[in-house]
Parts: structure tokens; sequence; C-alpha cells
């Protein structure tokens, strides 16, 4: 990103001098912060991924020398972060797709890279998490700051009043964002150097694509997510894949981005792509024979299925507790098998434990990746009944097993992250962050969930219709199987295509 007359620009639209400079102390406060230094020099090796090589074909790219050197044939650069749960999920489809088309993809996690991407990083992440577990805690500082800063909604409260307080000085809306995360991720390049630059790369958060094309990469590709356009999601000299055509409508207009409401310049046509969904391969091949079988269980009176999946930041305990409380009775009834998917963080089931003390004879717990395959593969044939604790020890098991069980489920319930976009019947229960609004609307809007329930009494509600009626259900299952009729879940499909230039042919 070149400085012109001392302002920085995206497509064409400039940024004062005064917040252009803003962006340059930004990046100076991580250069001071970790000693970053511009000369160093990385090198880079590709190994074995013991967790989901087997399934995905993944193999690692680490920062050493002593495994196989990268190739640029018939591979892809799946480059991601652990930040939450849903960038792992989206570079997973990104990687089935491309292996689905004859590609070996290379996992680059810029967390696994010891360095400035490291340090960096986890300084952003833990204020995230924090920030994300204090906006559930508190309304008001949900209301009149979180959501703001997701989303920058001007219609919003007091928003015009928040605007030049420091806390909201950086809604992730707006194009002086962008300018100053290209920054940060500028202290990147000297990784992605390393790199061939005209390998083929998919990213599925703007850190990762910012800092590959300011190391000289031509040739990637942004998994975007959400379906809430904000300008920090952009990065030029990148293509981006864009999950919805409302939400290719805000990337390319540039819709909002500007802070005084002022009317931008829109991104070029190659530089954004309406793709549809990032989802992965086999979920997608499957779709018919999924929701198949759920019609089927349900014409037989089985317990109706229920995962729940309960997020990184650990943010939402009320809510789970008041959900599991409401299954047990149903439970007990033979009405409703429960499954509980608690990623890989072992506090989330210390509590848990204390939450079901007296429920334990019921409980099945999966702590292996064996296990929880093999448990998956026994319910496509034989019912469900109990609940079901799934924890892993990694994070690509810990995603991953919610991907894996999305085939044996009848209904997720989850709040609106990328879980949002998966072919699956789903209740949205209150999001995180006001971004997570609009993939609620859209999972509503296309027929595969309930609209957002904003309470612990309408998740509930939302329960009781799934469980003793069939119609919500065999709704939701026609409108996925019409869904992948017409394209709405081959979004990571095309990002390959555009990657790499070949064309999926199902």
């Amino acid at each position: 990103m070149k400085k012109a007359n001392g302002k920085y620009s995206l497509y064409g639209n400039d940024l004062s001098v005064g917040k252009s400079k803003a962006t340059d102390r930004w990046q100076n406060f991580f250069v001071r912060k970790f000693h970053y230094d511009p000369n160093e020099k990385y090198t880079l090796s590709v190994h074995p991924n013991n967790y989901l090589g087997p399934i995905l074909g993944i193999k690692d790219i680490l920062r050493d020398g002593t495994g196989e050197p990268i190739s640029v044939k018939d591979s892809v650069i799946i480059s991601t972060i652990r930040m939450g749960y849903g960038h792992y999920r989206i570079a997973m489809a990104g990687a089935s797709c491309a292996k689905a088309m004859g590609f070996t993809p290379l996992w680059l996690d810029l967390l696994a890279i010891p360095g400035i991407t490291t340090d960096v990083i986890n300084w952003c992440n833990v204020n995230y998490s924090y920030f994300s577990r204090v906006s559930q805690q508190s309304k008001l500082f949900n209301k009149y700051i979180w959501e703001i800063l997701t989303t920058g909604d001007p219609s919003l409260p007091i928003l015009d009043t928040l605007l030049n307080n420091w806390i909201v000085t950086w809604p992730w809306r707006f194009l002086k964002t962008n300018i100053k995360d290209y920054k940060m991720s500028e202290l990147f390049r000297n990784l992605y150097e390393t790199l061939p630059s005209e390998m083929p790369m998919l990213t599925s958060h703007m850190w990762n694509c910012m800092g590959a094309v300011a190391g000289g990469m031509t040739n990637v590709v942004d998994m975007v997510f959400d379906n809430w356009p904000m300008a920090f999601q952009l990065t030029e000299g990148a293509k981006h894949g864009i999950q919805s055509p409302s939400a290719y409508y805000g990337f390319r207009t540039m819709r909002g981005f500007d802070d005084k409401a002022k009317i931008l310049k829109p991104a070029p046509e190659d530089a954004v792509y309406f793709t549809g969904a990032h989802i992965d391969h086999e979920l997608v091949e499957n779709i018919e024979i999924d929701c198949d079988a759920r019609i089927k269980r349900m014409k037989n009176n089985e317990p109706r299925r229920l995962l729940l999946t309960m997020g990184g930041a650990g943010a939402q305990r009320e809510l789970f507790k008041a959900i599991i409380e409401y299954c047990l009775p149903l439970i007990k009834a033979g009405k409703v098998a429960l499954f509980v998917n608690l990623g890989d963080h072992k506090s989330n089931w210390t509590w848990l434990q204390n939450e079901l003390k007296d429920y334990s004879s019921s409980i099945e717990t999966h702590f292996t990746w064996e296990d929880t395959q093999e448990t998956a593969d026994k319910l496509r044939d034989h019912p469900a009944k109990g609940i079901h604790v799934f924890l892993h020890d990694n994070t690509f098991h810990a995603v991953y097993s919610t991907n894996y069980l999305m085939r044996v489920i009848d209904v997720m319930i989850t709040k609106p992250s990328e879980l949002a976009f998966y072919p699956v019947p789903k209740i949205f229960n209150a999001r995180v962050g006001g971004h997570e609004k609009w993939g609620a609307i859209r999972g509503a809007e296309l027929g595969e969930g309930t609209v957002e329930a904003n309470s612990i009494p309408q998740t509930l509600q939302a329960i009781d219709m799934l469980v003793n009626h069939n119609d919500l259900l065999e709704m939701f299952c026609d409108c996925i199987v019409k869904n992948k009729s017409i394209g709405i879940y081959d979004g990571a499909y095309k990002c390959v295509e555009l990657a790499t230039g070949k064309k999926w042919k199902r």
C-alpha cells in the first residue's frame, strides 16, 4: 500500500492525512512493542498434518527446514488464523474443496509461525476474546460499545456521539480500519516473501490476505466471512469470494465504509466475486442423503437430534445452561438426543460437569477423534439417545467435529457465526457482535433455520417448535436441497477456481 500526498487509499478512496498518520503510529506501536526486524528471514517447509491430513489431505507449512520443500505444482496454500473457530472453519472448507478438485492443501496458520505474526495476532486475539465475553455479561456495553464496534451501523444508538470516543475510534466497517489493519499486516510480509509469489492461495482472514499481498503474492483469494460488509475485509491486490448477493452489493459499492457517510468509489469487478457459501465438499456432496435421513427419522418418531455448539470465547454459558435444563426432561422422555460440542475448551467441560452432576449416568463423553468419528458413523444407521459431550485437545478436531456431526444430526443450535451458512437445519440463538446479525437473516431467508432468537425464552420456544412439530424441519430440509441445486453452497469450490483457474465439475 502506497502513500501519495500524505494519504493512503483503497480503490481510489483516500484516507485523510491525519488518519493516515494515525495508521503509521499504529504500525509503529507493534514495531516497538515486539522489536520487529524488517530483515528477518524465514525458512519454511511442509510437514504431515496428523489431525486432518487423512481426511482433508492437509499438510502443514511450518517455520523450519526439516520437512519437504514447498511445491507450486498441484498445491493450494490455505492461509488462516485460529481466532475463534470461524476462520479455521472457512479454511477447512477451502481445503476440502481443493482436495476434491485434485489439489494438495498446504495449511499456513500464522499462529503456528513463531515471530511477529504470533506476537501481533495473540495480542489482538486476547483483547477480542475479552470484549466478546464482556459483551455477553453487560447489556449496556454490548448495546453502546460492542455492537457499534462490530458493525459501524449508523442506525445504532448514540453512534455519532461515540465516534470520537477512543473506545470506538476504529469501527470495523470503516475505511480507516482497513488501512490500519493493512499497515499492521505489512509486518507479516517477510513470511510471505519466502513463498513462490505466483502460488495459488486461499485466505480466511483479512490479515492473512493483507500480509500475502504486502509480501508480493499475486494470486490470492480471500474467502470473506460473515454477511455484513465491512471495509477491513478488503485487500487491494487480491480477489474476494463473497457469500451472499447483498454482501456482494455492499462490498462492490463500498456502502457505508466512510465514517462521514460519503459515497465512495466502488471496488472493481475483478476484485469482488459472488461465490456462494464456503462449505466443505463432503457436506455439499451429501446434502440430499443427509436431508432424506432427517425426514426418515422424523417420520419414524425417533428422538430429535440436537447439536449444541459452544464458541471459543465461552461467552454464553447462561444460555447454554438454560438450553440443557430445558432439554433434560425431553431427553428422559425419549424425544431428544443432545450432542454438545465444547471444542477444545476444557474449562467449559469443568463447568458443564457441575451443571449436569445429577445426570452423569445419562452422559456419554467423546474425548478423542477416533471416538467422535466412530460415534457419528454409527449414528448413520442406529437410533440416538441421551447426552453426548465432545471435547478435543486440538483445534483441528475441535472445529471439524461439528462438521462431521452435522451429517447425522437433525438440528444445530448455534449463534449466527460462520455456522450460519452451513446446509443443516438451524436454531439461531443470540449473536455475539453486531456483524453476526446478518448471518441469521441470510440463513432464515434461505429457509435453512429460524430467525435469531434474541432471548432465552425465544430460544426455548424454537427448540419446542423443532422438537414437537414437524413442519419446520421438513421445510428447512426441502429448502436446503433446493439451495444446493442453484449453487448456494458452492463458494469454496469457486474460490479454488479463482485461485487456480481450474473449473469445478460436480
